[in-house]
């Protein structure tokens, strides 16, 4: 069972509406900014990038969820120590990339990021569209696609993604979860060592500093360091697909 506040949809279509951000106090903007400012000192590699927030989700059809999303920043999250105010809840994708022996892969996240061991599959944060342009179904596979390129050197169509699940967990972040077709081991681990190569080059870290090859919940529970919450429910809706479909 998935955890306690671990919310799973099974999710076939997606739509999406800009809204306005909710105004902020004074006062809490300054707590924010302290808040995040300390954060900085802390860990100077946390950059105050645009990202995109959930105002709110819900059902409008069959396995059909409306989502609403504002601009902001990084930085719009430290409002969840903030004492008395509300943070939006995150919006990230992630990808479900299994192996051809029915293992999917997870990654751990470096020192140098917000979440210093942790261990998660490939993903991030969702961008805001450029002037011009939509945040729709097409972009956010898109955004998934480059997520397996950037961590994992992974070049994968975002025709070959499919939405395969949204979640809702911790703070009450939504994930949108891609299951991508499924590669050799060897491909995997030539493509993560190639993408760190290519961010070591350029004179950065790389954002994920080891991967692991799981097939149960049980093997996520024996990798050292904490986890996403998502993670092992992931894990186990995967491999019960696979022995259903197999059966």
């Amino acid at each position: 069972m998935p955890p306690v506040g671990l919310d799973f949809f099974d999710v076939e279509r997606l739509h999406l509406a800009e809204v306005e951000a909710p105004p902020l106090s004074p006062e809490d903007e300054s707590a924010r900014n302290r808040v995040w400012d300390k954060a900085v000192t802390a860990n100077p590699a946390l950059f105050d990038g645009p990202v995109v927030a959930c105002a709110g989700l819900r059902w409008s059809g069959p396995r059909t969820l409306t989502l609403s999303w504002v601009r902001v920043t990084y930085r719009h999250y430290a409002l969840r120590r903030v004492p008395g105010a509300t943070a939006l809840p995150s919006l990230f994708v992630n990808v479900v990339q299994p192996t051809d022996d029915g293992r999917v892969l997870v990654a751990r996240m470096s020192s140098s990021t917000a979440a210093p061991g942790r261990w998660q599959l490939p993903g991030g944060s969702v961008e805001p569209p450029h002037d011009g342009e939509a945040l729709d179904e097409a972009a956010l596979g898109g955004q998934a696609a480059r997520e397996l390129v950037e961590e994992m050197g992974i070049d994968t169509s975002p025709d070959a993604l499919r939405l395969w699940a949204v979640t809702r967990g911790e703070n009450s972040s939504i994930g949108l979860t891609y299951l991508a077709p499924a590669l050799r081991e060897s491909v995997l681990r030539e493509g993560f060592a190639a993408a760190a190569r290519a961010e070591r080059a350029q004179g950065r870290e790389p954002e994920l500093d080891e991967i692991a090859l799981v097939r149960s919940p049980d093997e996520v529970a024996g990798l050292v360091g904490p986890h996403a919450d998502y993670l092992a429910p992931v894990v186990r809706r995967y491999t019960r697909v696979l022995l259903h479909r197999d059966a």
